[in-house]
């Protein structure tokens, strides 16, 4: 395996990882939000969330999809979807723990 390969792979799995966790935080809060007219504002922070997600989920999908020929060095070696899932990750662990409380 080449070392852009391997970066490519590693990548990857970082974002499915952090899919995942998206999804369990999703989850949880689905389950812990009420139903009520006073929870209104809290299920529409959950439900940008979850657009945002699914914008990364598509945005994984592409990567890998992209033959390995076509991938760039600096891109995989950058960080900038990993600031993006960083944002969006800490809002979300904030959302929970604000509904779950």
């Amino acid at each position: 395996m080449t070392d852009t390969s391997h970066l490519m792979q590693k990548n990857i799995m970082e974002y499915e990882a952090r899919i995942k966790h998206f999804d369990e935080l999703i989850s949880r809060a689905d389950k812990a939000v009420g139903k009520g007219p006073e929870h209104a504002e809290t299920r529409d922070s959950l439900a940008s969330l979850k657009q945002q997600r699914d914008k990364f989920a598509i945005l994984l999908d592409e990567l890998r999809l992209k033959p390995l020929e076509n991938w760039r060095v600096e891109e995989i070696e950058k960080a900038g979807p990993m600031g993006i899932w960083d944002a969006v990750g800490q809002q979300l662990e904030k959302l929970v723990e604000r509904i779950e409380r």
